[in-house]
């Protein structure tokens, strides 16, 4: 055993090596798990292997334990041997490629496509990211510090698996006065976000294999959370009204779960007419459908008034209502909501309990004291203002400085815009150049399940971005289109 070159050959010393004990341990796991020290072999004693290795007795013996303790060597009154390992586990080990059999990811991961790049989200032009440095940081950890002192010790704990009742409450106060939802805070589920909250829709109303319909172009996220539940995707397209469902597929296709963002579609900006919202109301019910109505932006309305949420417009709508804190804070806060139907609220409530653990209890009780003393109406009222300039910036720089032919959509509301443009600027070709000069807007064609020539144009974000800087941005989003034109 000891002329075992994994036994043998000294062990490291000096600066950067690893301590003797950690490197003899793993050592021996190694030739173990290689098949070169067979089960049932002996180990030399602690004594002749310390003074092999020029090491301390004392070395040996903890390693000895460890490895005991972790089930490779057996100790007994013989001495330390070799325990008895899986012969295909050691086959395995020898093994340079994974066999035939090896276990394999799910399939429902196959079709979930990365359509995204990997950006820095501070740059410029950033769709869907507020303004970040115009947080009020101050009034934020003055609610921390009060939730912290309120409950030092029940802060750090496991909370209500559906979330902090005090926030579930101020959610469900603000709701019905803001945004007209019909609700209380026993039918409010806090989740990691709006993604959570698709998520978990999926969860509790599918089974594989159902149907699900989404927007076209839409909101990444909700296809990835139905294709996480291995659910039947359908894109359903948008038009300047919202999404727009042909009778035939009401007959063809009929959905399990019809995800929509009728205030503020994503990305088109458009918003979903009051007809369409009552016939989707009625022929979901009718279908045996739920609709998952993402408010994720709805605050920020530029133009008139809120546009009240579909979800409060009948009672007893088939509506589970997503919010987000997302855009109203900040991204890192991942606070989002759930408002669950009466119709299946008491039925879900017990399995979602189940489900879910309790978490973020200081994030939720700080949000909820930022809700209670006025600090989010502050807030909000400072962001539309402010996000109400940067559009009209944005706007202008568009008129005076994309000198190509282009298409404004939507654009009443929410932290972007979209421009649409002629198939001869490829959208994908110019946000990879703007990426490359420090932009970052989103290709409105990577929004589609199967872009179509309409799709071609650039979603651009104003939230993070201050309204001196656009003329530059645009004149150089003007350059860059241009020179994508020529390459064509």
């Amino acid at each position: 055993m000891t002329s075992s070159a994994l036994l043998a050959s000294p062990l490291a010393r000096g600066p950067g090596a690893l301590p003797r004990q950690r490197q003899l341990i793993q050592r021996l796991k190694q030739a173990i798990l290689a098949g070169h020290l067979p089960a049932g072999g002996k180990l030399p004693s602690s004594r002749a292997l310390a003074e092999e290795l020029d090491i301390s007795r004392n070395t040996v013996l903890i390693a000895y334990e460890q490895l005991t303790a972790e089930g490779f060597v057996i100790a007994d009154r013989q001495g330390t041997r070799v325990a008895p390992l899986s012969a295909a586990a050691v086959a395995a080990k020898r093994a340079a490629p994974p066999p035939a059999g090896a276990p394999a990811a799910a399939r429902r991961l196959a079709r979930i496509v990365s359509t995204r790049y990997a950006h820095d989200g501070s740059l410029p032009m950033t769709p869907g990211t507020p303004a970040l440095t115009q947080f009020p940081l101050n009034a934020w950890r003055r609610a921390q510090d009060r939730a912290l002192q309120a409950a030092p010790a029940a802060t750090l704990g496991y909370g209500h698996p559906v979330g902090e009742p005090a926030l579930r409450e101020a959610i469900a106060q603000y709701l019905r006065v803001s945004r007209g939802v019909r609700c209380d805070a026993s039918r409010i589920v806090i989740t990691e976000g709006a993604q959570g909250a698709l998520a978990l829709c999926a969860q509790l109303l599918t089974n594989p294999g159902d149907t699900a319909w989404i927007e076209d172009p839409g909101y990444r996220g909700a296809k990835s959370a139905f294709l996480g539940g291995d659910l039947d995707i359908v894109a359903q397209r948008v038009d300047g009204d919202g999404i727009a469902i042909p009778d035939s597929a009401w007959r063809e296709r009929p959905p399990r779960l019809i995800q929509t963002t009728p205030t503020h579609q994503y990305p088109t900006g458009a918003v979903l007419s009051l007809a369409r919202r009552l016939d989707l109301i009625e022929r979901a019910r009718q279908a045996g459908a739920w609709i998952i109505e993402d408010d994720y932006d709805s605050e920020f309305r530029h133009q008139g008034e809120p546009i009240a949420a579909m979800q409060g417009l009948v009672a007893d709508a088939p509506v589970l209502y997503v919010g987000t804190f997302s855009k109203t804070m900040f991204p890192a806060l991942r606070l989002g909501f759930l408002v669950l139907p009466e119709a299946i609220a008491a039925q879900a409530m017990p399995s979602i309990i189940e489900m879910l653990r309790g978490g973020h209890r200081l994030e939720q009780l700080t949000m909820a004291a930022f809700i209670e003393n006025g600090q989010f109406s502050r807030h909000l009222g400072r962001m539309r203002r402010l996000y109400r300039e940067r559009q009209t910036a944005l706007r202008d720089a568009l008129a005076g400085h994309l000198g190509i032919e282009h298409e404004v959509l939507g654009g009443h509301g929410g932290l972007h815009l979209t421009v649409r443009l002629p198939a001869a600027f490829p959208d994908q070709d110019i946000v990879r150049m703007a990426r490359a000069a420090g932009m970052n807007p989103g290709a409105l064609s990577s929004f589609a399940v199967s872009p179509r020539p309409e799709d071609n144009g650039l979603v651009i974000g104003y939230g993070n971005t201050g309204a001196d800087r656009f003329p530059a941005l645009v004149r150089r989003l003007q350059e860059i289109a241009v020179e994508c034109g020529k390459r064509r």
